[in-house]
Order: C-alpha cells, then structure tokens, then sequence
C-alpha cells in the first residue's frame, strides 16, 4: 500500500492503516446492556435471606443431621423433599448456622434450580476450595469438566464442609453433568420437591410435611403475638392447612398491620372467600419477597411450567381435575373411570399421577382400607383460582361425572360401608365449586350419596350431608327446585333415624307442603316426602293420622305407577322363559344347579291376637340368618338345605304346618281367587285364604312401626321338576321388610 491514506470512524468502528501485508483477527463480544455474568455473590452464606427466627417441630430432623456433621462422617448425601412451601430450605438453613457458627466448619450454599445457576455455583465453590483462575476459565469455556474440577478441589480441601443444593426440583441437571458425588470431607444436603427415590440413588431421603396444629399456631403467635390467642391461631393454622410458607405469609401479613390491625378471627373470616390465596400473598409485600418461590399463588405455578416443558400437560390437567374436589382422601378408583375423558385421556392418567407423586404435589395415602390420593388445600386453591375461565365447565362436569359412577346408582340397605364417607367432602367441594347447568347435577349425586349412608346407618353422615348439600344447593338453585327440596326432605328422613322426632316432622311436613303446592299431590317426589312424614307421626303416638296419611300416600304411588309408561315388551321373553324352565328341568347328573333354586319371601302384616292369659304364650322365634332373606347377599344353592335345617330349629314343634310350598305362577288356580296350597301357606302366615287380610280383625301395623311384627313365609324351591319345601312362620321386626 503506497501513499497516505485518511479514515474516519464513528460509534465502535475502528480504522486500520498499515504498510505490506498484513492479517488481522478481530474478535467481536455482544451482551445486553445491563446483564452481568459470572458467580454468585456469595456461596458463604445461604442465598435465601433471613433464615426462620424459630423453627418447630423439625427437631427429629435436625437432630439426625447434627449427629451425622458431628461425628465427621463424610460421603453422605440427605435428600429433604416434599411439596412447595413445606419449610425444606428452612431446615436447610437452620442446619447450615448452626454447623458453621456452633462446629466451625465451611459451609457452601448454592442456588440448583436451573443450569446455569448450578453451574456458576459450583465453579464458585471450587474458587473458594483454591482453585485457580485458569483453570475456572477452562472449565467455564469447557475446555475441562467443570463437575471434576469442583470435586478435585473438595476432596482435597483441609476443612470439613457441608454443601447446599437448594431447589434442586430438576434433578436431571445433576445426573447429566454428574455433579452430584460424595467426598469424605464433607456431607451433601439436597432440598428438592422430587419425590422418586430413582433421581437420588444411594441417598437418604427425609420427606418435610405440614405442622402440627399447635407447633403450626406457634409460627403464627412468633410473627404476630398481638393479633389473637393460641385458640384463634389455631384456627387461622387449618384453614391455611398448617404449610409453612402460608403460615410466614399470614403472620408477616398480621404483624405490620398500623392503621387498622386485623385480628385472626377477621383473617380467618377473610379467607374463607375468594380471594383467599390474593390474601396470602400480601404478606409477601411485608416481608420484601420477590422470588415466586416465596409466593403460594406462584410457587406451584413453576411446577406447572415444567409439566408443560416436558411435554406432560396430562399432569397438570389431573391437578386443575383434583381442584375440583376437596383436600382429603380421594379414592383412586374414582379417577379410573371413562368419565375422565373430557379433560385428560384415560390412558394417560397413570402417567400424570406419578408425575404429581414425583414433583410432591399429591401423595398417596391409606383411608378406610382404600387406596387415595391427596393433595394440600391451599395448593388447591391456588390451583383453582389460576385456572382459565374456559377450562372450568367441562372440569366441573367431568368431576359431577366421576362422583356420580362412584355412588351407588339404586343405594340399598346394607352393613355400614366407611368408603362412601370418604365421597362426603368431595361431593360438598364439588357444589361448592360448581356453577351452571351442572349444579342440578351435582346435586342429585350429593343426594343420593345421602340416601346411601342412610341405608347403611350411618345416620348422623346422612343428615349433614343432605343438609349441607341443600343449603349449597339453594345458593345454586333456589328455594323451590325440585333437587333441593328432595335433598331436605332426605335431611327429615335422617332426623327422624337419629330421634329427632319434632324437628323432623317440622322439616318434613314444610318440604311436603312446597313440594305438593309446586308439583302436585301425587308427584313422587310428594309421595316420599308424605311417607316419612307418617313414620315421624307414628312414633309420635298419633296413630289415626299416621295410618290416613300412609293410605293417602299409597294411594298417590298407586296414581303416579299408573300414570307411568310401561316400558316395551321384549320380544324375545317368553323364548327366554321357555329356555329357562327347560334347563331347570334337565338338571344335570342329580345336583340342582343355581339357576333352577328360587326363593320367595311373603311379607304380610300380623298383628297380635287377643288370647286367654292363662294360656302360654307362643315362643319368639329367632332372626332368620344372612343371606338372601334379609338382603345380605347373593343366594347360595348349596346352602338352601342348611337354611331349612336353621328355620326348623328356630321354630318350636307345634307352631310347624305342613311341608306346602307356594303354588307355582304356571299352575292354574281354584276358584274363589288361592290355590288350596296357596290356601294352606296362608293359614299358616295368619292370614285369610286368598286375601292378605289378618285373621283377628285387627288392621295391620303402619310400615314403620317398630313394635310391629312380620311374618315371612318363606319356599325353597329346587328345579328338578318337583318341589321341595317347608313353610314356618318366622318372627322378625316389621321394618326388616320396609326400605327406609
């Protein structure tokens, strides 16, 4: 290059003037303004602010940790897990003062929570463990493994340490760069919300739960001691379910109150509406927290935000489902069924339970000897209040769905099943959630979830169900609905079952009053309501208007039956029935098969005869044992024989008849209305030939009537093309043969 040459550059441009030839490299950087790279500040000290003044109820805890620092013993790795906000990092940080200002060792803290974050941390550990600047820069540009040249250093550090790896909810960081070892100079602890004891080989794991209820109202009274007593913090405690980071968020929220202090009644009041979790989070504000990890409207959210990065959004639809229900025990099989479709395939929902089991936002537990699954209230609200507008209709109608093919479609009387009291608080959660065309809906299974309890015993279930469930529903639906006037009128059932004889006939005859002024004196729902009305009005002692009333009531069910139409005939029934009575008389080689046993049971009044009282009166016969005869189960063919052998032995000598069966239903009749046997089966009940008329005179006991008596007669029937049997006259309890 010959001559003078001028140039001229503006902003970053350089100019470059020289003679001969020349090679030139140019390296070019570019960052966004205002963006720092490098370490962390600190991994001396824990990077979560203030550590918890008193921590309680995590003595078991801290005090195996002590003892395994203490004695020195290295290439142990603890692992606390458990969901958001369970106080795992305030163990952490507890443990971490004590063993760096009380043991004098070297604590490292270090931030997990993403890649970047683990591995800026680490290489600062090796800085401080000695380790030079080139060699940082190698690592950092990754012409070395950075996870070899931190454990190098911590190998070979003369002092003791303890390392921290906080929010370790991903895991898979630390098995692909292999950062996570042991040494003998020093211990690991991990806090992460992973659950699975895959991600953590070789480790202890200790899981970190909710408060207890008094050590929960304890943080409460630590944060704000002027806002209430042990008792109201109590309270505040279980609404927010005992979770620590709520607990810190409400007493930070209490404690600097100035203009106009809240008590913890009015907070307790105040969360209980909708913007219950809002309410959390303004403690926040107090305590200068802008993590989301420190927020419970936001710290599951990142959970959430996984689910979706890693291509499982099955999950977090499960978990937007199970915020529908209430925070208890939820039978799994509840969640196993088509129903569940509409908001996540069927197919897919094992893989998204684990997947919340995994990241501890459910867990799995044992109630009434059923397999459940549960999650934390709040979690669930925060759940629900985040989820989207347009989601909620078919949420809401998937979990009426699933609740309804978990109740029994006809509910019959039965021994006292615990499992249905587990679908108790879901059914409420679910009308009290729920709004729209499926509140009716939810509704009728809280009802009839209702009914069910009843007719296993469980009265006092019963009633709080129907009454709740009412009450919700008039909120929903009105006064006048159809669905909460029954729901109210099965309350009246309950009340009476529990001997509240005046509140019930209060709450029954002001339902029947509406229901017949609404829907007509023979509507059925009219007829039930009129039904138990009368069993009240019997144990009251008023007999004449108990036995009008039930006249009146079977009356308007013989109306209503009537008016209903039949369903279509089956074509192919009498084919059917023709096949049936052919292989029952077939038989095969001498034993009677189970299709060709039968079992009537004849019910009829029997009222007491006016007898001499010089006269012995007629032995009592014992209960008839389980079994089909009191609805106790499927019929045995092979135990009919020692069913017969039982009712002999219950009834004495000379109260047996003869051995006549029932007439069969083929079998033509003589005139006057009864077949002579049938005759006979009658005579023995206590009844009229050919009527169901009692012998004395006397009017039959009201069904409902305790102290009435039944008698069943009872035939077995074999199907061998001749009849075998026995009828006795059994003595039982009227309300045996009568469906509450």
């Amino acid at each position: 290059m010959t001559g003078g040459t001028d140039g001229h550059a503006e902003d970053h441009g350089r100019v470059y003037q020289s003679r001969g030839d020349q090679h030139i490299t140019e390296h070019h950087h570019y960052r966004s303004e205002g963006v720092e790279h490098g370490g962390p500040d600190s991994v001396r000290r824990p990077a979560v602010g203030r550590c918890p003044v008193a921590l309680r109820d995590r003595g078991e805890v801290m005090e195996r940790l002590r003892q395994s620092v203490a004695a020195e013993r290295g290439g142990r790795v603890y692992v606390l897990y458990g969901m958001g906000g369970s106080g795992k990092t305030a163990v952490a940080c507890a443990l971490f003062e004590e063993v760096t200002g009380d043991q004098g060792r070297v604590g490292l803290w270090v931030n997990a929570a993403d890649r970047a974050s683990l591995r800026a941390g680490m290489l600062a550990v090796a800085a401080d463990r000695g380790a030079a600047d080139g060699e940082l820069l190698a690592a950092r540009n990754g012409l070395r493994p950075a996870a070899d040249l931190v454990w190098r250093y911590l190998d070979r550090s003369a002092e003791p340490w303890l390392l921290v790896l906080d929010n370790t909810d991903e895991p898979e960081i630390l098995r692909d760069g292999n950062w996570l070892r042991t040494s003998p100079r020093g211990t690991v602890l991990v806090t992460t919300r992973r659950a699975a004891a895959r991600w953590w080989p070789g480790a202890e794991l200790q899981h970190i739960g909710v408060l207890p209820r008094e050590d929960a109202a304890l943080v409460l009274r630590d944060l704000a001691p002027h806002s209430g007593t042990p008792e109201q913090a109590a309270r505040v405690a279980d609404r927010l379910g005992r979770l620590p980071l709520a607990l810190t968020l409400a007493g930070g929220f209490l404690s600097h109150q100035v203009i106009d202090p809240w008590t913890m009644d009015a907070y307790g009041d105040q969360l209980d509406g909708d913007e219950g979790v809002r309410l959390i989070d303004r403690g926040a504000e107090a305590l200068s927290q802008a993590d989301p990890r420190h927020l419970v409207g936001l710290t599951w959210q990142l959970t959430l935000d996984a689910f979706e990065e890693r291509g499982l959004p099955e999950a977090a639809a499960l978990l937007r489902l199970l915020a529908r229900f209430a925070a208890e025990p939820l039978p799994l099989a509840v969640l196993n069924h088509a129903g569940i479709g509409a908001v996540l395939p069927r197919a897919r929902t094992e893989t998204a339970l684990r997947a919340l089991l995994d990241q501890s936002l459910s867990e799995l537990v044992d109630a009434a000897g059923t397999r459940c699954v549960q999650s934390h209230g709040i979690l669930l609200d925060s759940v629900s209040a985040a989820t989207a507008a347009d989601l909620v209709p078919a949420l809401d109608t998937t979990a009426v769905r699933l609740l309804d093919a978990a109740v029994p479609v006809a509910p019959d009387a039965g021994p006292h099943d615990p499992r249905l009291r587990l679908l108790v608080p879901h059914a409420l959660a679910v009308l009290r959630h729920i709004g729209g065309s499926s509140a009716a809906e939810a509704l009728a299974v809280a009802t009839r979830l209702a009914v069910a309890l009843h007719r296993t015993g469980d009265y006092l279930s019963a009633w709080e169900t129907a009454r709740i469930a009412a009450d919700l529903g008039q909120r929903l639906l009105g006064a006048d609905h159809r669905m909460v006037l029954a729901a109210r009128s099965r309350a009246g059932r309950a009340l009476f079952r529990l001997g509240r004889y005046a509140e019930a006939e209060a709450a029954l005859r002001a339902v029947r009053d509406i229901q017949e002024r609404l829907f007509g004196a023979d509507d059925p729902d009219t007829a039930d309501s009129g039904y138990g009305l009368q069993l009240v009005l019997a144990n009251l002692g008023r007999r004449e208007e108990s036995v009008a009333l039930l006249r009146d009531t079977v009356v308007r069910r013989r109306s209503a039956l009537r008016a209903r139409p039949r369903a279509p005939a089956d074509p192919a029934g009498p084919r059917r029935a023709a096949g049936d009575a052919s292989r029952r008389r077939r038989g095969h080689g001498g034993r009677r098969r189970a299709a060709g046993a039968a079992v009537r049971v004849r019910a009829v009044p029997r009222c007491r005869p006016h007898r001499d009282p010089g006269r012995p009166a007629q032995p009592r016969v014992g209960a008839v044992p389980p079994g089909p005869l009191r609805g106790g189960g499927p019929w045995d063919p092979a135990g009919r024989r020692s069913v017969c052998a039982a009712l002999r032995a219950r009834v004495p000598r000379r109260a047996r008849r003869p051995a006549t069966p029932l007439p069969d239903p083929g079998r033509p009749r003589a005139p006057g209305g009864g077949d002579r046997r049938d005759d006979r089966c009658r005579r023995a009940a206590g009844t009229r030939p050919g009527s169901r008329a009692p012998l004395h005179g006397r009017e039959p006991a009201p069904a409902g009537r305790l102290p009435g008596r039944a008698i069943a007669a009872v035939v077995l029937a074999t199907g061998r093309g001749r009849s075998h049997g026995r009828c006795a006259r059994v003595y039982g309890r009227w309300s045996r043969g009568v469906r509450m």
